[in-house]
């Protein structure tokens, strides 16, 4: 809140000054030497070094060399040449090319020493320049070698003589996974609000969230967990970190990337993506994009990718200047073996032992627009439309041996769109087709059975093929899904299973429901449970559904809810309102059934994530005997429960209790009040006691009241 007052005054500030914080542009600002506003910084421990290097300030000027060797009659020519080339590339500064000359005594003038300087206006531009001209063939005679000059300078400091590095003795570090071994089994979770970030403990039990760990501006634009929720990366300008620890959270590794806007891990939390994109000089041209990734551990760029925003904006959408994100998607599994994006006609698959294209090339495939990855296997789905008298095809392929597992052509496709399964069991095409007059579309289902002997495929239409589909979600670990579908403001949901009662590879109906508030799905982590959802225009209508036994276990509403989270373990789900509403920002925790826990609200709120848990090492048979066994189990925690309730009653008497010792406190200061001035108000009414009742006497008035009036008129005659 302190945080919050503070920005209120900065504005308010800016207001008395003129200055529209809205145009400010807060990356151009510097701060005076020695100066930090009391502002604490994160890389303040790099800055405590005696072999301390600073960069240069020449990080967009650039070397190159090999240019031929000419006279000064030649200058102004070689000069024009050297300039056309690297105009194209950014916009080099005013008096921005130097190049060096030497007086030569065989032709008594001047000559050019075979290399130049050249200024452009950002890093970016420099670092482009580089990477587009350096082996550029000016002439048989003449090939660029373009070298940064920040790189000389760094060069130049390597000792002439080697020496051993400095042993360090090893240090374990911190038990990054201690938070799993909590005695209370509880989990946690991460918050931002105005400019702190908060990990806390849900605490269901006492009905209240307990601090982990708090920090203001430790991030500048969002936070994220790891899949595995090892890690916790923030984003800076200088680019990412990722913090971890057994009870504090400390800085575990840096990535620098400059302004860094994304992030994304992989499945194993092995490797970090980062990505950015820079507006270029002359706006003709498209935004650079720049992705790196990252060994997590060490720290190291694996392998990086430069271009255009156009190089990599293929594929859908749902990153930023164009480009979908993640523009790498990586295989399912822990292993972190395989990596792929879309180009043009291509789907390039990486492998991380090389970082390098699986057997040397891209895949070749005409027309794709989209491609997804199995959750568990390295099994990619292609989606391919329709193109001259080609149909369009849904294509399953292995990787790496690039073998095309099952294939479906379909017909008069409009639109498609791929879900799998979360153990990779199924996968469910959504296939929206043209009707026969091509004038609307309707939608079916082509649902894969991975597992079983040759994929087979079943078509799946809805009982009325013209329902809008407004939502669709696989039952994690199972072989459910749900379908909301029809018109808004009440459409239909219907639930279907992948199994039957004899067997036979046919979709069953569970059941429909007519009519609800919803336009979005939440199952449970662990299936069995769904949240049927109303978020935005629904204003956050909230339906706890048993699919087990088709019964709905509760309804609620969180007001202008944008956002709903299960937690990992599907016991708690979490309800968020983000500060895309100005009022009740803040978040509720709910039981699995629905009865509302607590309610915490918080200003300028952003962001509520779970921190995720890993795979669980028990076998399915051992998972199986403990549910078999539960009874016995509980009642250890039914006994812990039963103290907490106590605890909690207790808590409750003594607080109704201070609140009545708070009452009569009050009360008994306004009486000693009342009988300090009894001496002046007995002098103000002239020696008379007025406090006493007896000294009143009560006496009957009667008044009489006139209720009605009524005129006669009289006439008289002459």
């Amino acid at each position: 809140m302190a945080d919050v007052m503070v920005m209120k005054e900065i504005e308010a500030t800016a207001a008395n000054l003129g200055i529209d914080l809205d145009k400010l542009d807060l990356d151009s600002i510097r701060l005076p030497p020695g100066e930090d506003f009391s502002i604490v910084s994160d890389d303040e421990d790099i800055y405590q070094g005696d072999n301390l290097e600073l960069n240069t300030g020449f990080g967009n000027v650039i070397i190159v060399d090999n240019l031929p060797v000419v006279t000064r009659e030649k200058f102004g020519k070689l000069e024009t040449v050297v300039r056309k080339i690297y105009s194209q590339i950014g916009m080099i500064k005013e008096d921005g090319l130097w190049m060096p000359v030497e007086y030569d005594p065989e032709s008594k003038s001047e000559k050019t020493l075979g290399y130049c300087f050249i200024e452009f206006n950002t890093p970016l531009e420099a670092e482009l320049a580089k990477e587009k001209t350096n082996g550029y063939k000016l002439d048989k005679a003449h090939i660029f070698a373009v070298n940064m000059f920040d790189d000389f300078d760094r060069f130049m400091k390597v000792p002439d003589e080697w020496a051993p590095p400095e042993f360090k003795p090893y240090t374990p570090g911190e038990n990054l996974q201690q938070w799993l071994t909590d005695e209370k089994a509880r989990d946690q979770f991460v918050i931002r609000a105005g400019s702190d970030t908060e990990v806390l403990w849900n605490d269901a039990r006492h009905l209240k969230p307990e601090p982990v760990y708090k920090r203001a501006f430790w991030t500048e634009s969002f936070v994220q967990w790891s899949p595995l929720g090892t890690y916790l990366a923030t984003v800076h300008r200088q680019g990412a970190a990722v913090w971890g620890g057994a009870s504090t959270f400390n800085r575990l590794m840096r990535y620098a990337h400059p302004q860094v806007k994304l992030i994304d891990f992989s499945p194993g939390e092995k490797y970090l993506v980062t990505y950015s994109s820079h507006e270029p000089s002359n706006p003709r041209d498209a935004n650079r994009v720049v992705i790196n990734i990252f060994d997590v551990r060490t720290g190291k760029v694996m392998r990086d990718f430069k271009g255009s925003a156009d190089d990599f904006a293929i594929g859908g959408t749902g990153g930023v200047t164009g480009v979908s994100w993640p523009v790498f998607r990586w295989a399912g599994g822990k292993e972190d073996k395989y990596f792929a994006r879309i180009g043009k006609n291509i789907i390039s698959v990486y492998e991380t032992e090389t970082f390098s294209l699986i057997d040397k090339k891209s895949l070749k495939v005409e027309n794709v627009v989209d491609f997804s990855w199995s959750p568990t296997d390295p099994i990619l789905a292609l989606f391919v439309p329709e193109l001259g008298d080609h149909p369009a095809r849904v294509s399953l392929m292995q990787i790496p041996s690039k073998d095309e597992l099952r294939q479906k052509n379909l017909f008069s496709v409009s639109d498609c769109k791929m879900y799998w399964q979360s153990n990779g069991d199924y996968l469910a095409v959504k296939v929206d087709r043209y009707t026969k007059t091509k004038k609307s579309t309707y939608t079916g289902f082509e649902l894969f059975r991975i597992r079983e002997r040759d994929i087979p495929i079943e078509v799946f239409e809805l009982e009325n093929k013209n329902d809008k589909i407004i939502a669709f979600a696989w039952e994690p670990k199972g072989h459910r899904f749900a379908v909301i579908h029809g018109d808004n403001p009440r459409p239909d949901i219907s639930f279907y299973s992948m199994r039957s009662a004899n067997n036979t590879e046919k979709v069953k109906k569970l059941t429909t429901l007519k009519g609800k508030q919803a336009n979005a799905l939440f199952w449970s982590p662990t299936g069995r449970f769904i949240i049927l959802a109303g978020l935005k225009g629904f204003n956050g209508q909230l339906e706890f559904y048993n699919v087990d036994e088709l019964e709905t276990m509760a309804t609620a509403e969180h007001f202008m809810a944008t956002d709903i989270e299960w937690d990992p373990t599907g016991r708690y789900v979490a309800t968020a309102v983000t500060s895309v509403h100005e009022m009740e920002n803040g978040f509720n925790i709910w039981s699995f059934n629905g009865k509302l826990l607590y309610r915490i609200l918080k200003d300028h709120f952003f962001q509520y994530l779970w921190r995720p848990r890993p795979p669980s090492f028990l076998s399915p048979e051992k998972e199986e005997e403990i549910a078999k066994n539960l009874k016995k189990y509980s009642k250890k925690y039914e006994a812990e429960d039963q103290d907490v309730s106590m605890l909690l009653s207790e808590q409750d008497r003594e607080k109704r209790k201070m609140l009545k010792d708070e009452w009569e406190k009050w009360v008994n200061e306004w009486k000693h009040l009342h009988e300090v001035e009894k001496l002046e108000r007995e002098k103000l009414r002239d020696g008379e006691a007025s406090d006493e009742e007896e000294e009143y006497e009560a006496k009957e008035v009667e008044v009489e009241e006139i209720l009605d009036v009524s005129e006669e008129v009289l006439s008289f005659e002459d």
